[in-house]
């Protein structure tokens, strides 16, 4: 599934929600994000890399090398555990046509420490059940990109600080006006609950937990092998999004998900004598229930 794909998914769904108010935050970079230690078992920490169809690759496959190639000095046992639920063990269609076959189903997996949760379909209700009866005894939920979504639909962004990907976070502020929603950072954590940015900003948050299990050491040596050069792991700067792109010459941007467009091919609505272009029609409704947000946001 593609990204617009989910977003077009999710731009009508709160619509009834407009009337609340937006919470958007950019946040001001500090030297490192602090790092909450978690305790790991003998064994090793489970994690649940909770699936549907149309889930993004990269999402998932991202965490789950930096998990599977987590180096910790002295330790000859893996580090984490790492398997795939989701709600059947049938082959799922994910990101670019790619077959994934769940390890287990949501009836019968074993009980997680960490769940990741990629950009993919909005959640059944058995999903959504399951992500808040796990988030009871687990140490860490994680979305990654738009998963941020399946996790606000569950209720566990509530009252929280959030982010995701650059495109998604007018419209998670708006649908669920109970999270305030982070620009400009990597990654959010929140303690038991953690939210990325988009797509290649799961590796960055899944080495920070790393981090909060086995120390700093672990994540540097587990990037050293990696050849993961970045540092965003350890201040989750990404300031690049925390104002809306220029457009090139010639081109537009979508105010609601800053995709940039062509004007020709593009739906439109005027708002005090200015004409605004959407890429979808959902995010035409969303900045028609509401203008001044993202006129004055």
């Amino acid at each position: 599934m593609k990204r617009s794909d989910l977003l077009r998914h999710t731009a009508a769904a709160g619509l009834a929600t407009m009337a609340l108010p937006l919470r958007l935050r950019a946040e001001t970079m500090q030297a490192e994000v602090p790092i909450s230690p978690l305790i790991a078992a003998a064994d090793g920490v489970p994690v649940a890399f909770l699936l549907s169809a149309g889930a993004v690759m990269i999402d998932f496959a991202g965490p789950w090398e930096v998990f599977q190639d987590a180096h910790v000095v002295g330790r000859s046992q893996p580090a984490f555990d790492t398997y795939t639920v989701a709600e059947s063990t049938k082959p799922l269609v994910v990101s670019g046509g790619a077959t994934n076959v769940p390890r287990y189903a949501l009836s019968d997996a074993p009980a997680p420490k960490v769940v990741v949760v990629p950009a993919q379909s909005p959640p059944t209700d058995a999903v959504k059940q399951w992500l808040v009866d796990t988030s009871r005894h687990a140490d860490l939920i994680m979305s990654v990109c738009t998963g941020a979504l399946v996790l606000a639909q569950a209720g566990l962004l509530d009252g929280r600080d959030a982010t995701t990907h650059h495109s998604a976070l007018t419209t998670l502020g708006m649908q669920y006006p109970n999270v305030t929603v982070i620009r400009g950072v990597r990654f959010v954590d929140e303690g038991r609950i953690a939210t990325s940015a988009g797509l290649s900003a799961g590796i960055d948050l899944a080495m920070h937990v790393v981090a909060r299990y086995y120390g700093k050491e672990a994540a540097q040596l587990t990037a050293y092998d990696m050849e993961y050069q970045s540092r965003s792991w350890l201040d989750a700067n990404n300031a690049a999004y925390r104002k809306p792109p220029l457009a090139r010459a010639g081109n537009v941007i979508c105010p609601v998900c800053w995709m940039e467009l062509d004007p020709k091919s593009s739906l439109t609505l005027t708002y005090r004598g200015r004409t605004y272009y959407f890429c979808v029609a959902g995010h035409r409704q969303l900045f028609a229930s509401a203008p001044q947000r993202f006129v004055n946001g």
